[in-house]
């Protein structure tokens, strides 16, 4: 496969460009959740779909089943997010939510609901910020659930996902003294990164 790869001083950028987007989710996670949320630093990694089970594997240490949440988005940098979290620990945040959700009309919140919200969250406002600040502004298409107990191999098996490419910007969500973390995966085709390459050498001859 003809790879795209990010230089150094590319992904140095991409990690600063995606500390201020995840900074932003966080703010708003922390909202809907009402709890302080802590983040990890963004780390970076272009590889082949075929690989990116093993590689978010060694970078996360997730060995447990898996709920996943797909969301397309859309520019001249165009692919899919993923938000990807522990299947218990989806059990332990449905038990702790309690606002705004019990003045819902539902007696309690579901983990497809709440799985759909946090993914809206981190997705929205990661990827628009991501790529706000490279001048672009997408568009998404409507999430859907890739599956509620999964493995990372099944995530990224052949023929579900469409791209080839996956950008790995894997960061830490994590509930303040509690077990729930989740993680954001950026997939997109060859080209997309290309164009995501000429966008962050865009950003960096402004500075």
């Amino acid at each position: 496969m003809s790879e795209p790869v990010l230089n150094e001083d590319q992904r140095d950028a991409l990690q600063e460009v995606a500390n201020l987007a995840m900074g932003q989710a966080a703010t708003r996670l922390a909202r809907l959740l009402d709890s302080f949320i802590e983040l990890s630093v963004p780390r970076v990694r272009v590889v082949a779909v075929t690989e990116a089970a093993q590689a978010l594997r060694e970078m996360t240490g997730i060995q447990d089943p898996v709920s996943a949440v797909r969301q397309g988005f859309r520019s001249d940098i165009k692919g899919e997010a993923l938000v990807i979290c522990r299947s218990d620990s989806v059990d332990d945040l449905c038990a702790l939510v309690s606002d705004p959700y019990s003045r819902s009309a539902y007696e309690s919140v579901s983990q497809k609901e709440l799985m759909f919200d946090v993914a809206n969250v981190l997705t929205g406002a990661c990827v628009s910020c991501i790529l706000d600040q490279l001048g672009r502004t997408p568009v998404f298409s409507a999430p859907g659930l890739l599956g509620d107990a999964l493995t990372l191999d099944e995530v990224f098996q052949p023929g579900v996902l469409q791209w080839e490419v996956a950008l790995l910007v894997e960061v830490n969500f994590t509930l303040e003294d509690q077990s729930f973390r989740a993680h954001l995966v950026m997939l997109m085709a060859e080209e997309s990164i290309r164009h995501m390459n000429d966008a962050l050498d865009a950003l960096l001859s402004s500075l």
